[in-house]
């Protein structure tokens, strides 16, 4: 999905897949009722009653597969809504955290969908839990590079002290990493969570 997709373009693919979601679990779902019931009365093979046992595996392909898309449709839409005001580089880190969110909530979803009931409560929070650890110090590292290029504590260009680096040079700031090149152009790449909790001195402001 292209970046420069326009607003009405990108909320009509959100919609799309949403109704293609509706759509295609609803037919699997009198498929692997009433279709193979359907099938086997037909044809009098009863063996092929075997096909309602992987249901669930062709339920979870296929919301993967559209959600995937759902979430990607959705992270595409705040990269449009974010990068007339803010930039390119803020809309793209946006758009990466929303996907990094989406895809744990999906994933978390299905799994207590599947397990059903209380159950797949506990299992879905559970799932969210462990993907909430697992990608904690990422998600760190996204929410505070997005802060930085919201706030705009300094820009590209800029000369600054930060992190334990004096007089240096912004090069780059992007979603984990800001990249600083010393007086000897050698270029460092900081960790944005170290520049969050740290002093800034803004020695020479770029134009």
């Amino acid at each position: 999905m292209s970046d420069n997709d326009s607003l009405g373009r990108v909320l009509g693919k959100v919609i799309v897949y949403a109704v293609l979601v509706v759509l295609i679990m609803g037919a699997l779902q009198w498929f692997f009722v009433q279709g193979v019931e359907l099938i086997v009365a037909e044809t009098n093979l009863e063996g092929l009653s075997i096909i309602k046992d992987y249901a669930v595996y062709v339920y979870i392909i296929v919301l993967l597969f559209l959600g995937w898309l759902i979430v990607s449709s959705v992270a595409s839409l705040f990269y449009t809504l974010t990068a007339p005001k803010y930039g390119i580089s803020t809309a793209a880190a946006v758009k990466s955290l929303v996907r990094i969110l989406g895809l744990g909530a999906l994933i978390a979803g299905i799994a207590g969908g599947v397990a059903g009931g209380a159950a797949g409560v506990a299992l879905g929070g559970f799932i969210g839990i462990v993907i909430g650890f697992a990608t904690q110090q990422v998600l760190g590292q996204a929410v505070a590079g997005l802060f930085i290029l919201l706030a705009r504590p300094f820009k590209v260009g800029d000369i600054v002290d930060v992190a334990g680096e004096s007089e240096v040079k912004v090069a780059d700031i992007s979603t984990l990493f800001t990249t600083v090149k010393r007086k000897d152009e050698m270029e460092v790449l900081i960790p944005n969570t170290m520049i969050i909790g740290q002093k800034i001195v803004i020695r020479q402001k770029f134009g």
